[in-house]
This record gives C-alpha cells, structure tokens and sequence, in this order.
C-alpha cells in the first residue's frame, strides 16, 4: 500500500497532461478529472484506515532512505485532512461541471483543477520541508490561475494582492529553509523533530516564529489575513468553494504539524492563544461589516481559522484533537457554504443582500440546504460545529483559560448573527425575480456536502476518538520520527 502515497500525487499530475492531450473534447476531460481526484478520495480512505490501524504508510521516493532521499508520510493526522480534502475534491468538482460554461469558462479548467489537487496532496503528506515548499508552490500556482478564470478588472485587482502576499511568503519560507539547513543540516522532518531540541534555544524561537509567519500569511490568521477577503469573492464559485475549503486550512495543518513536531512546548501557548483570538474576532466583526453572501464568508474562514489556533495554543491532547475535528468540519461546511451562494447567484446573479430576497418561497431547497451548514458554522447543537467548539470550550475551562473561551463564544454569538443576516436579507423578505434557475448537478453536489456535516455530527463520537488518537501521536513527536527513521 506504500505505492499509493506517491500515487495521490503522480496521479492527479497525469490527469492534468491528459486533460490537456485530449484538447477541447469536454467529455474526455471530465471523465479523466472524475477519475483522477475519485482515485485520490480512495487512496486517502484506504491511507486513513491503515494509519489509523496501526500501519502508518511511508515511502522513500526513489528508494534513497530517510532522512537524505524524499519522504511522504501518512500518519492518522495526514491521512484525516487528506482524505477531508479529497471527498471535496470531488464534491466541487461534480459542481463545477455542472456549472461549467457559465463560470469555470474556460477550457483548461480541469487540467488547473487536478494540478491544484496534486499540490493539495504533496502538501499534506511530503515528510520534508523542501517538498513543503514545492507542494505549496505547485498548490498556489494552480491557484493563481485559477483566481483569473474571469478577467475583468476587478478579478485581476484581487488576484495581484492573492499573488503579490503569496510569493512574499514563498520568499520567507525560502529564507526559513535555509536557516533550518544551515543550522542543522536537514530538511527531513522526522530528522528536524531530534536536531531541533539540540540546537539553541534563541535561535529556536527565532525558527518557531519565521514559519509561524510563513504559514500564519497562507492560513490567514491575525494580522496576517488582509489578503483574503478581497481575493476569494471576486473568484467563480467552485474556484471559491474549494480556496475557502481547503487552502487556508492546509496553512493550518502546517501549522500545527511544524509546532507539534518541531517547536514543541510544555505548557500552553499564550502568543498562539492570543492569536486565536483576535483571528476570532476580526474575522467576524468584519463579516457583520459586509452586505455580500461572498464576502462575509470570505471574512468567516478568517475567524473559524481562530478556532483552529486556539486548539494548538493549549498544546494538550483534548485541544488538538478539538482541532483537528475543527478542521474537518470546516473543510465541509465552508465549502458547502459557498456552493450555496453560488446556487444564489446562479438564479439571481448577485450575491449582494439588498438586491435578493424571498429565495426561500421560490426556491425552498436552497434555503433548506443553507440553514444545517449556517447554524453548523455558528457552532449550534445538534451541528458538527457545536461538537468540535464543545470540545475547544471544555478544555479551556480545564485549562483556566477563561480569557479565550470568552472571545470564543461572543465570536459565535456574532457567527449567528451574521448568518442570520444572510438568512434574512437572501431567504426572507419580498421575493425579487430570478434570472435564472441553479441546476440539477449544481443543487445535486451541494446537498451531498451538507451531508457530509450532518454526518459529522452524527458520528461526532467515533471521529472525535480518532481525532485524540491522531493528537496522541502530534504530542509525542518521537512516533512521527521513529516512523520515518524505520525505528518503528
């Protein structure tokens, strides 16, 4: 099973020179996109089920041996987001066809769609950090392009700034590599995990913080996050749904594997926790601000990003696996959120509050599948979001961390309040003339998202418990090592 581990990768790379070998022949690049990024979503079940068993599937590329030749690594945390991440995959692409023509408009969508998915991939499983770097390059890349799918003025003017921060932090994450290297002469994560307790304490935190930046711009956490919400709304909607689904949540998974792993502390983290919070609340006091189904999204991945954060900032067991529930659910709900703007704007053509209205009386479905992934977002029960926050609060208050469980819940409360202004502004109201009506395919895949949250929540109990035995491992950085090392 260790040949799959190259494979989510290679895969999706040969989907993407197929697609564009058959040229403009639409059924052919459908069927090979389906195939490829359906062959991941299995890859990644059958890597979670092995990890989760016992048997974490590494592979030496090339057959040079760790820590000198190229690593890829599945533990039970990779293998949750990965196989999170495909499913999604899947799910905007279905959309994405079946909108296609009228906003993935052009003919090398697919090809851009699977190169994003081989660098979503590499990102997630390489066990180095140079590999990091390429994956995330080739993951941006696919996203740049992607972001210019329309060209008018104000999608380049939004792209720009997505550009112009990104290779910034492409630059910083170039300089962090070779500080690392420099001083202790490997880029191997499993090598780092030992090296780095040897090395200077000073020099240390100095390490900690650069890749805190680096990976702090690509997740958009406080202050770091400006960049986004005037880049993803302007974006087609599958482009938008499956950036505010998975990007800024491999940043956080980034985040959390070079903490754990690498930077590893005793106690919690008072900068992290303080980060989680104002993240919070920036995040959603700027979603209230806007009049835009898109853009207050766009401000909400900023704030859920906080949630993320503050389970790594307690640095105990409870709190990541909060975490990394989190992020499942965040991976789901974000994206099914913003398939259903995308369904709005199909019939409406706007997504702004004051030109919609009544879309529950025309279109009740929409309404239908809106309402689970909005009360999910704002963290009500009986909702995954209400399962993973639950968590978060919990080990707080255990902690005496009574500062940022309070921002924690005002943050909901506004949550609620901002989707409630959509679910006024949109859903209620005098009903305003369609110009069009979402399709079949479109309403097909979205329902298939929400129910995906509903079966988090459902099975909140069995992943939350392969949750805390992905963060037994994230809290002993010597299982990841020995893993890859072959001392295991």
């Amino acid at each position: 099973m260790t040949w799959l581990l190259p494979a989510v990768v290679a895969v999706p790379v040969l989907g993407a020179g197929l697609s564009v070998l058959v040229g403009r022949r639409l059924i052919l690049q459908r069927v090979i996109s389906l195939a490829a990024v359906g062959f991941v979503a299995v890859a990644a079940i059958a890597l979670l089920v092995s990890a989760d068993s016992g048997t974490t599937q590494v592979a030496q590329v090339g057959g040079w041996a760790a820590p000198a030749g190229i690593t890829l690594v599945a533990d039970r945390f990779a293998a949750i987001i990965l196989t999170s991440s495909a499913v999604i995959l899947l799910a905007v692409l279905v959309y994405a066809m079946a909108q296609l023509g009228r906003d993935a408009v052009d003919w090398w969508f697919h090809a851009k769609y699977l190169v994003l998915t081989a660098g979503v991939a590499l990102s997630l499983v390489t066990g180095d950090l140079f590999n990091l770097f390429v994956g995330f390059e080739i993951m941006l890349t696919a996203s740049y392009v992607l972001l210019t799918v329309k060209t008018g003025p104000d999608e380049v003017r939004a792209t720009m700034s997505y550009v112009v921060i990104n290779l910034v932090a492409s630059a910083l994450f170039l300089m962090a590599i070779a500080f690392v290297y420099t001083t202790t002469g490997t880029l191997n994560l499993a090598d780092l995990s030992r090296k780095m307790a040897e090395i200077d304490p000073a020099v240390r935190a100095g390490l900690s913080m650069l890749t805190l930046v680096v990976f702090g711009i690509k997740a958009a956490i406080f202050p770091l996050f400006m960049w986004l919400p005037d880049s993803y709304p302007t974006a087609p909607t599958p482009v938008t749904a499956i950036f505010a689904g998975l990007l800024t949540k491999v940043g956080a998974f980034v985040i959390i594997r070079m903490q754990t792993l690498l930077f590893a502390q005793d106690e919690p983290s008072t900068l992290l926790l303080f980060v989680a919070g104002a993240t919070m609340v920036v995040g959603v006091l700027g979603a209230i601000a806007q009049n835009d189904v898109k853009r207050i999204l766009s401000f909400h991945i900023v704030s859920q990003i906080g949630y993320m954060i503050m389970g790594l900032g307690f640095l105990s067991i409870a709190g990541l696996a909060a975490a990394i529930l989190f992020i499942t659910h965040q991976i789901i709900v974000k994206t099914g959120l913003f398939l259903v703007g995308g369904l709005v704007e199909a019939e409406h053509g706007t997504g702004a509050l004051d030109r919609i209205g009544g879309v529950l009386h025309r279109r009740p479905v929409i309404a239908a599948l809106f309402l689970p992934l909005a009360l999910s977002l704002a963290g009500l029960p009986p909702f995954s979001g209400f399962v993973a926050k639950l968590a978060l609060i919990q080990e707080g208050l255990a902690l005496d961390r009574g500062v940022i469980v309070a921002v924690s819940l005002a943050a909901s409360l506004l949550t609620l309040f901002s989707m409630t202004k959509i679910w006024g502004g949109v859903f209620w109201g005098r009903e305003t003339e369609a110009e069009g009506t979402a399709g079949a395919g479109m309403v097909g895949a979205t329902a298939v998202v929400v129910a995906l949250s509903i079966g988090v929540a459902l099975f909140a109990g069995p992943l939350m418990a392969l949750a805390e035995r992905a963060a037994v491992d994230l809290v002993d950085p010597t299982v990841y090592a020995d893993l890859v090392l072959g001392v295991r």
